[in-house]
């Protein structure tokens, strides 16, 4: 008993001599990554303002929760997660500001909880480095404040593979980081006894409430790794993250769509047939500021703009090998398999193509890249460290300027695009177009939002109504039909009197009462 008595309280000394390391530990690395995460904040609401009005699948999201506008058409490759983010100011406001407001103190949080799940894996200044990698790319900071999935995607994958990986240190020895300072500096505190399974299923449910797809292929890798090696609490909580995330998709698919297999379906048909089709140099053309890419065409931009995409996963890579080198291989390798995996459908399966679709990818490569730059800046010796720093600070300077600068470009082009849309409905309203009302044609989502009205389309990926319950609405209610200048209005609103405003021809079918044939 004696024995006994005295292994609990040395075991309990341990527990406590730990916790006070792992506590210590955690402040200092929490203080650099909130910094972090302030300045990321502060850099959106400076550079992306919160003056930006709403885009189109913003609109989708928004007006699902919104009283203020009729709900617009919701298909099937959609999900829930983003409207239940923005819910709780746009339940009850029509702020746009409050909103991105709102949306890029949230991006903040998510930013240090990201990096945050990866302490004790790394050292501090690596996780904060890698961090600012992903924070200053233009996608990330445009996306940031907007109510969009991929950037949440994201923040899930890196705590799912973070939470993962403290959890299998727990399941054995940690092996050391070298402290020589030749890579990654002095060796991290190992987590906490226990593991951080909750972190596991909080981030996979998170992806899969955001996108269920996208969450799938992020945790093939973590899938084949709990298998291959037996752990089946792992498993358990990457299915249960899982399933709870995906849960309302599925849900919806038999109660809206007629089944899951229906709506997977839908969702491919919708994003023009999921097979093999090659969009590497889609996503490089998107590269330049382009919110979507559909159909792609015209020049590549300039190679300044592209140079740090192929970069990217070269300093990858080389963070891998010193990984290998180091002995510590799974905790660089596997947030590169993720990046992989989460690309893959992007860039070879699809025939479109939209800078934020890989957000998951930059963001899980942000780790072994940051590695990589510690040690071009601290394997050489003598005078070949102070140039090899003076390069790399060059070099993250011209990348940090590039990205600034489509930044800028890109916001204020998004901020005219947004004006028009808002000018359109200004010029409906004094045609007496107004809620309630409906709006058809070309753009009706956004300027239905815009003017107040619902929107519906006869064809096409939002198809929601039919020409006869068209012009049925129009004996009750104000109906206008959009076309591009010059184009052929559908049949029904052909005998409609004809305006142009902006770059729409205008047809609204006469008042209810008015006499004038349809």
């Amino acid at each position: 008993m004696t024995d006994g008595a005295g292994a609990l309280l040395a075991a309990a000394r341990r527990r406590e001599q730990r916790s006070g390391r792992d506590a210590s530990g955690n402040a200092r690395a929490g203080r650099p990554l909130a910094v972090l995460a302030a300045v990321f904040t502060l850099t959106q609401l400076a550079l992306v303002r919160p003056v930006l009005g709403l885009g189109w699948d913003e609109i989708v999201y928004i007006s699902q929760v919104t009283s203020h506008h009729p709900a617009a058409f919701f298909s099937a490759p959609r999900s829930r997660g983003v409207s239940l983010l923005v819910a709780p100011v746009a339940s009850w406001s029509e702020s746009t500001v409050l909103l991105r407001v709102y949306l890029a103190l949230l991006s903040g949080v998510g930013l240090h909880l990201a990096f945050h799940a990866w302490r004790g894996l790394f050292p501090t200044r690596v996780l904060v480095t890698a961090g600012a990698v992903f924070a200053s790319l233009w996608v990330t900071l445009f996306y940031g404040p907007q109510a969009m999935p991929n950037y949440w995607v994201a923040v899930g994958a890196l705590i799912a593979v973070g939470g993962f990986l403290r959890h299998r240190a727990d399941l054995g020895p940690v092996a050391k980081v070298p402290s020589a300072g030749r890579t990654t500096g002095p060796s991290p505190q190992a987590p906490a006894s226990g593991g951080p399974l909750w972190a596991v299923a909080a981030g996979t449910a998170l992806m899969a409430l955001m996108r269920p797809t996208d969450a799938l292929w992020v945790a093939v890798p973590l899938l084949v790794v709990a298998l291959a090696g037996r752990h089946r609490r792992s498993l358990l909580a990457l299915a249960g993250g899982l399933a709870a995330g995906g849960a309302p998709w599925v849900i919806e698919a038999y109660t809206a769509f007629g089944g899951l297999g229906e709506r997977l379906a839908e969702a491919s048909r919708i994003q023009g047939g999921l097979g093999r089709h090659i969009a590497v140099d889609d996503q490089l053309r998107s590269l330049g500021g382009r919110a979507l890419c559909r159909p792609c065409t015209g020049a590549m931009p300039h190679p300044v703009i592209t140079l740090w995409w192929f970069v990217l996963p070269l300093l990858a890579i080389l963070g891998l090998v010193l990984a290998v080198r180091a002995r510590r291989t799974l905790r660089t390798l596997l947030p590169l398999a993720c990046a992989t995996t989460a690309a893959f459908p992007y860039l070879f399966m699809i025939e479109y193509a939209a800078p934020r679709f890989l957000q998951p990818a930059y963001a899980l490569l942000a780790i072994p890249v940051a590695e990589a730059l510690w040690h071009l800046v601290t394997a050489p010796r003598g005078r070949w460290r102070t140039t090899a720093r003076t390069l790399v600070a060059l070099a993250l300077a011209g990348h940090l300027t590039v990205q600034l600068t489509v930044l800028v470009y890109t916001v204020d082009r998004n901020i005219d695009s947004r004006r028009d849309w808002a000018r359109t409905a200004d010029a409906l309203h004094r045609l007496g177009v107004r809620p309630p009302c409906l709006i058809t044609g070309r753009e009706a989502i956004p300027v239905g939002y815009y003017t107040g009205c619902s929107s519906g389309a006869t064809s096409g990926n939002n198809e929601n109504t039919t020409a006869a319950e068209i012009v049925r609405t129009a004996d009750r209610v104000p109906v206008a039909t959009l076309t591009a200048p010059g184009g052929t209005p559908p049949g029904y609103a052909r005998p409609w009197p004809a305006h142009r405003i902006g770059d729409f021809d205008v047809r609204i079918a006469p008042a209810p009462g008015s006499g004038t044939p349809r």
